[in-house]
């Protein structure tokens, strides 16, 4: 059965302009659209005068370009990194030579205890925080205070920024606004993905703002549809397993069939996240370590 995601309200927004979207939040979205990136990467302003910047974004030029000129007049104190994807960090390097600002984050790409990350073709290897961030860690700046929240699943060093002024969720990829988060090992990791939602519900944070989409105004319901999501993938694996499809390249073009082919390696890699899952909750069986090309049955 599929899940259907609640409705959000279409994004709005024209590239290299920046956008008010409260009295201490603006955006600059980059030209980078994709699969992966929807309409491209939302890079968040919080503050007035001396500023923070939340995931300056890919290193597009044009995109720092206009974020530059979003800060005119302005000081930037603060670079948050919800994580090291290249759509997300590398702009943080020209964004600090040109402000003189600090980065935070939890750490490098794969510090949060991932494996051989090194094969993430789309990982920010050369980003390292100036300033190292945790589970519960709070920066404050002129006029505003962020709470870190780790939250590992997507890639293990995630984080999400909480602006306690106005209750809202910088929410990186973590919660998506047109879309579920790619969950992709060997640095992806379902259990934590799913940990790390339920994290979310209980808190009473009112709209996120994800750095892919638009605002999630009514977040929780929407948080619980991501979870069912992902449970009824769980189940759809199980009856390809119970109909005698045992490895994950024979489950995929089923499971995925109303989706672009091309995107299907990108969806074998979802799916092996949750056999991983089955297999370390004790409800799938291989033999040997878990890989993308394993034989897998019901226990």
């Amino acid at each position: 059965m599929a899940v259907q995601i609640p409705f959000v309200r279409d994004i709005t927004f024209d590239y290299g302009e920046c956008d008010e979207l409260s009295p201490l939040i603006r955006r600059v979205v980059a030209r980078n659209p994709s699969a992966f990136t929807f309409l491209g990467t939302g890079t968040y302003i919080i503050g007035r005068g001396n500023v923070a910047v939340v995931d300056p974004g890919p290193l597009v030029e044009e995109h720092i370009d206009a974020l530059m000129k979003a800060l005119e007049g302005e000081t930037v104190t603060h670079i948050l990194i919800t994580h090291t994807h290249t759509d997300h960090s590398p702009a943080a390097a020209p964004l600090k030579k040109l402000t003189g600002a600090e980065t935070y984050a939890f750490g490098p790409h794969g510090s949060g205890g991932g494996a051989e990350v090194k094969v993430e073709e789309d990982g920010d290897m050369d980003f390292v925080p100036d300033v190292t961030v945790s589970h519960g860690d709070i920066i404050e700046g002129d006029g505003w205070t962020v709470e870190c929240l780790h939250t590992p699943g997507h890639t293990s060093n995630h984080m999400c920024f909480a602006l306690q002024e106005e209750k809202v969720l910088f929410s990186g990829d973590h919660v998506m606004g047109w879309s579920t988060s790619v969950v992709s090992p060997p640095d992806g990791n379902m259990k934590q993905y799913m940990d790390s939602l339920k994290l979310l519900l209980e808190r009473d944070d009112e709209v996120y703002w994800p750095t892919h989409g638009p605002a999630i105004t009514d977040p929780k319901p929407f948080v619980r549809a991501f979870i069912a999501h992902r449970e009824d993938r769980e189940k759809q694996i199980v009856e390809q397993l119970e109909a005698g499809r045992h490895t994950i390249a024979e489950m995929v073009p089923v499971m995925y069939a109303a989706v672009d082919k091309r995107l299907h390696p990108a969806a074998a890699r979802s799916v092996f996240a949750h056999v991983e899952h089955l297999v370390e909750t004790g409800r799938v069986t291989c033999e040997g370590e878990p890989k993308l090309s394993s034989s897998y049955s019901l226990a």
